[in-house]
């Protein structure tokens, strides 16, 4: 959607500010030996007491509040009886709905001890996200952002997952413009003053080779290779993006 009003902006506002709640409520649960059902029960409650309810589940039937994925699991994993482990990296990704507008945001965190592959991981996709704000401005080409994240991902080693991107949001989930995480040269699109998207690098530490598992939800690295996601639902301006899930 494009923000026209003052009032659609402070509604924007008032669904990221929600989201941010639940993804903050939800880290500082994490521990080893929670489950990510208990993850995600920690998430629905924050989010009833804001009166919003969540846009997975509302939109496409998802079987959960959050998405919460760990590990070889990249987005939309299902939450359950799993109990987290020390050295787990693990992907929270919330979108909800509130007063009839949407917004989404996603982090990812090390269960117990950060160290290794997951900590350069954790690194990589939040500067690959801030390479994408830096040219995320009015009148620069949606195919900007994508080389900027690409070109960060592959200086660090790592790999883009292609079939994975950010998207315009709003009124629902998943609205134009699709916003790739790599110099894509059918994305030609402009950004403009007032466009909602989220910006969300996704990326892996082997290959960015991926397949949908059986239950028909969770996308996983196909080698087995760790993943990582960051996300914020952003609103164009003509400077500096405003994040909208930042607070």
């Amino acid at each position: 959607m494009s923000i026209k009003t003052p009032e659609e902006l402070a509604r924007m506002k008032a669904a990221g500010h929600v989201v941010r709640r639940m993804l903050e409520a939800m880290k500082a649960g994490v521990r080893v030996g929670v489950t990510t059902l208990e993850l995600d029960q920690i998430g629905a409650q924050t989010m009833r007491e804001h009166g919003a309810r969540s846009a997975p589940s509302l939109v496409y039937g998802f079987p959960g509040v959050s998405c919460i994925s760990v590990n070889e699991e990249i987005v939309h994993g299902i939450p359950g009886a799993r109990a987290l482990k020390n050295g787990d990296l693990l992907k929270l990704d919330v979108t909800i709905e509130k007063d009839g507008f949407m917004a989404d945001a996603a982090e990812t965190v090390v269960v117990g001890d950060e160290s290794g592959v997951a900590k350069q991981l954790i690194g990589c996709v939040r500067r690959a996200f801030d390479a994408a704000m830096s040219v995320a401005k009015a009148g620069t080409r949606i195919s900007e952002m994508g080389a900027a994240v690409e070109a960060e991902v592959r200086r660090s080693g790592f790999f883009v997952i292609r079939e994975l991107c950010g998207h315009g949001i709003g009124r629902t989930i998943h609205e134009r413009p699709n916003i790739p995480n790599y110099a894509d040269p059918n994305a030609r699109g402009i950004l403009t003053e007032g466009l909602v998207i989220t910006v969300e690098p996704i990326i892996a530490s082997r290959s960015a080779n991926a397949y949908l598992a059986q239950d028909g939800w969770t996308m996983r690295t196909a080698d087995r290779g760790l993943a990582a996601h960051y996300e914020h639902t952003l609103m164009i301006t003509d400077g500096e993006p405003l994040l909208l899930t930042a607070a």
